[in-house]
């Protein structure tokens, strides 16, 4: 074996949480290598360039906002343990965010009074009920794992009597970090609560790159070795451990460990030693996603919300569609250009709306290529048109698009049914049935960019920093 192919720890995933945990095992002078199969890093939380235009894929908002000078919260835990400034990230807070239904809408912030204002003056019935969930999301205990999965659905319904509230919090959190259809594991619902709630949204005013060039910078900075365009083929495994990896070129790299942020599923069967899982089955929850560049700024047109989440009848949608490509029934309507950015930015280059729906990853990956680009039109248009129930109807403004879809999100996170926030089922401690193979990411049970990386952070931490 080439000894510049044996590594202390090879990370398969250049998303944050992969980037994350290899800057902090580099932090101790690990050889760490991160793999990534595509061109470009950042999985689905990336950006590209087209027409002289610049995008964001995956990012919305930075949730669990705080302050600068915050001692407390993942965003501080995050710039400790990677030894950022919070002048790194250049935050800027959210305007004003809306959970929008048929007839009623609670208007929230970075500062959760105005939620609660909010509940009191349209629920006032509910407004004990209200600061007794608040209660319970103090007291929740994160590292309680027997108490993750139970039903948010059941304890909400034991603390509120109303059910349209009950509805309307969930609407977000569910949009923001789950992969279960239907029902949410109580333990992610109170780690999305606080993440949305009680700290907030907040969004670098470069976008997702300059997070990206960030880590990527510090990570090479550091010694460690980034390899694109270098997919993994199979996981070796000897026993009861993992002992390298042999990529999609023929390439055989040799580890101490493996962390990997590609899914349970999909790791798991990446593993040579014929042992698949049965017990963890992979998500269906997809999207598609629209951007529209407009010739103005949102806030020209009476657009000034950061997000809308939408619903259109009382009881909240959050499944794989059942008939048809897309379910237009729910949606999150976002614009970059409507956060607080310094006056020494100025103002995006060019007013964007993004636009995300719930989607089936089986009927588009079954679409015939000839009609796939004729579909993502349809799609779109009926998409805004399902949006602009909820807000100003900006389509005459709209000079240029752009629209992913489930064969988009597959192909650049390699996650079965396209399902963005991975399997159901979360492996909250990062192990595997074998000794020296951990999950970081998703399935691990962090969502959204700050999570991504935390969960980077703790893993490398918890079993990558142990002395074998």
């Amino acid at each position: 074996m080439n000894p510049s192919n044996d590594y202390d720890t090879i990370i398969i995933g250049a998303g944050m949480s992969g980037l994350a945990a290899g800057i902090r095992l580099a932090h101790y002078d690990q050889r760490v290598c991160v793999l990534e199969k595509h061109w470009t890093i950042g999985g689905l939380n990336s950006f590209y360039r087209v027409n002289g235009r610049n995008y964001d894929v995956g990012l919305h908002a930075m949730t669990n906002f705080t302050e600068k000078g915050a001692k407390k919260g993942p965003l501080a835990r995050l710039l400790k343990q990677l030894r950022f400034r919070w002048d790194d990230l250049q935050l800027a807070e959210q305007k004003g965010s809306r959970i929008a239904f048929p007839g009623v809408h609670l208007d929230f912030n970075n500062d959760i009074q105005m939620l609660e204002a909010e509940v009191n003056a349209k629920f006032p019935h509910q407004k004990d009920a209200f600061q007794l969930l608040l209660s319970r999301l103090v007291e929740y205990d994160d590292l309680a794992q027997e108490d993750f999965q139970l039903s948010t659905r059941k304890i909400l319904g034991e603390i509120f009597t109303d059910p349209l509230l009950i509805e309307m919090i969930l609407c977000p959190l569910m949009w923001y970090g789950n992969a279960r259809e239907h029902d949410m594991d109580w333990g992610q619902f109170c780690i999305m609560f606080r993440s949305i709630f009680l700290e907030g949204f907040a969004r670098p005013f470069k976008g997702v790159r300059l997070i990206l060039k960030h880590l990527v910078r510090r990570f090479r900075e550091l010694g460690g070795d980034l390899k694109l365009r270098s997919g993994v083929s199979r996981i070796r495994v000897d026993g009861n451990r993992a002992v390298g990896v042999e990529l999609e070129n023929g390439t055989i790299l040799t580890a101490k460990r493996i962390l990997s942020s590609a899914g349970i599923v999909e790791t798991m069967r990446l593993c040579d030693d014929g042992s698949v899982s049965e017990v963890y089955l992979a998500g269906e929850m997809s999207f598609i996603e629209s951007i529209s560049v407009l010739e103005c700024q949102p806030k020209a047109f009476g657009f000034d919300k950061t997000i809308v989440f939408y619903n259109d009848s009382e009881k909240f949608h959050w499944g794989k569609p059942v008939k048809d490509l897309c379910d237009l029934r729910t949606g999150v309507i976002c614009s970059p250009n409507n956060y607080a950015y310094a006056s020494s930015e100025g103002e995006l280059e060019a007013g964007f709306v993004r636009l995300t729906t719930i989607a089936d990853h089986n009927r588009w990956s079954a679409i015939p290529e000839n009609h796939y680009t004729a579909e993502k039109l349809r799609w779109y248009d009926e998409s805004v048109a399902a949006a602009v129930r909820f807000m100003p109807d900006f389509r005459r403004h709209v000079i240029d698009t752009d629209i992913f879809t489930p064969k988009t999100i597959r192909r650049f996170t390699s996650h079965d049914n396209g399902a963005v926030y991975g399997a159901p089922q979360k492996q909250l401690d990062g192990t595997t049935r074998l000794g020296n193979l951990f999950l970081c990411g998703t399935d691990q049970g962090f969502v959204g960019i700050v999570g991504a990386i935390v969960s980077g952070i703790s893993m490398a931490n918890q079993h990558c920093l142990l002395v074998d």
